[in-house]
């Protein structure tokens, strides 16, 4: 429960008394996900086409601000490129920009990384692997693209990577992306479909870098890594810019209504993104189990127990369903 969110079935055994269905406020997956066209039988009949892959690859490129099709590496989700990219570097010293999400570290290390999680910037540049979360999960927190491009800089000279998990950067201030920097060498940016679509389940993602490190993740995943169905959704979703404008204004009048169903119930949000928020209250812990209580389930954290993270209601009914178990909500005493 403490490692990630979306287990429904560890949280069922947490408060085994729940109400059910579930509503899963645990992750920050879009609630909204893309209505993409169903795909053909011989999706699943035939292996995946090079062609398709390629195609993908072009219109990712073009969506996330790359260079070109070939600064991408089209993935089954981020997670499986974590242990790839963590071994471009020889082991040596990895520094994680936290807190933050838990697997680059534990990935890191695993890898032969000697991992330090700092919450420091300035610490990064001596590490042979960096890795910073940008916007931040969980707190939203932004470094801004200047300071990245310094880093890489200041990393290049000891053959140090900088890895930018721009997870949801699709919600984030564009302008500060490295995406479109990967051609200078020392960048490696993951971006991830299932977020901001709200397909995670089909497990598609990207890794864009400088044309010589893309070549060799491409060669390391091999033939056929990503499912015909995620190609299908993935070059129906990445091309439809009317459904991803209208989607961004959804999103920030949903953010926008969830802040005021918390301030009313005295809940003030401190940070986040447009996919989730971020919660920090000395009666946490409290807000955490009453929640279960009432079938809805948030994110906590380990070593953390002041700090929740919220994901977005998708329907009218949630809203009221989290209403409803905030009512009478007043500081940690209900």
């Amino acid at each position: 429960m403490t490692d990630h969110g979306g287990s429904l079935v560890r949280a069922a055994t947490l408060f085994p008394g729940a109400p059910t269905p579930w509503l899963d406020l645990s992750t920050g997956i879009n609630p909204h996900p893309y209505p993409f066209s169903p795909p053909p039988a011989s999706v699943l009949a035939r292996l995946p086409e090079e062609a398709d892959m390629a195609a993908l690859a072009d219109r990712a490129a073009r969506y996330y601000g790359a260079p070109s099709a070939a600064n991408v590496i089209v993935a089954p989700g981020t997670q499986l490129l974590l242990p790839l990219v963590a071994s471009l570097p020889a082991p040596g010293s990895a520094r994680i920009l936290g807190p933050t999400y838990a697997e680059h570290s534990r990935v890191a290390a695993l890898v032969g990384h000697k991992v330090e999680e700092v919450d420091d910037f300035g610490m990064l540049p001596a590490a042979r692997l960096a890795v910073v979360v940008n916007p931040n999960n969980p707190d939203g927190r932004l470094i801004g693209r200047d300071e990245l491009l310094e880093l890489a800089e200041n990393m290049r000279g000891n053959g140090g990577i900088l890895l930018v998990d721009e997870a949801f950067m699709d919600v984030g201030p564009r302008a500060e992306s490295v995406a479109g920097d990967v051609e200078i060498g020392n960048i490696v940016v993951l971006r991830s479909f299932g977020k901001f679509f709200g397909l995670a389940g089909l497990r598609l993602g990207f890794a864009l870098a400088s044309e010589e490190i893309a070549q060799r993740l491409s060669a390391w995943l091999g033939p056929w890594a990503v499912a015909g169905p995620a190609l299908h959704a993935g070059l129906e979703a990445l091309d439809d810019r009317d459904w991803q404008s209208a989607m961004r204004q959804e999103l920030i009048k949903t953010r926008t209504r969830l802040d005021s169903l918390f301030a009313h119930a005295g809940l003030n949000i401190e940070s986040g993104t447009d996919l989730f928020r971020f919660l920090r209250r000395p009666h946490a812990a409290k807000l955490f189990e009453r929640l279960g209580r009432n079938g809805i389930l948030v994110r906590r954290f380990a070593g953390r127990p002041d700090c929740l993270r919220i994901g977005l209601p998708g329907e009218d009914r949630d809203f009221e369903r989290l209403r409803a178990a905030l009512d009478g909500w007043k500081g940690g005493e209900a």
